[in-house]
């Protein structure tokens, strides 16, 4: 399974920015679809998650009201809508896919993509 962002980029404080996640590759049963993000010197930290199945939703406390994650299961991607973007919300954000192949547990995550939001 591959993971494929895109969407990140610079954008100034209170401004808006969608990024996407495609999975392509061998049959996967996808049973949630995260989306984490790491700030220099600090610890990665989960932002978003979302079922694949029934599309339930869990946000960290700083992005509620602000984010939005959301799947496309026809075409295997998933998105994270930001809005009212912070300086603190400058890191890189990784899309993370659990799932299952066949009977083995996979975690599978993606590159990172980089958003910067300016003050």
């Amino acid at each position: 399974v591959q993971l494929m962002e895109s969407g990140g980029g610079l954008v100034q404080a209170g401004g808006s920015l969608k990024l996407s996640c495609a999975a392509s590759g061998p049959t996967f049963a996808i049973t949630n679809m995260d989306w984490y993000r790491q700030a220099q010197g600090k610890q990665r930290e989960l932002v978003a998650t979302i079922t694949y199945g029934g599309g339930l939703t869990n946000y960290t406390h700083s992005v509620k009201g602000r984010f939005t994650i959301s799947r496309d299961k026809v075409k295997n991607t998933m998105y994270l809508q930001m809005n009212s973007l912070k300086p603190e919300d400058t890191a890189v954000y990784y899309c993370n896919v659990r799932g299952y192949y066949f009977d083995r547990y996979l975690e599978v995550r993606g590159q990172g993509t980089l958003v910067t939001v300016s003050s």
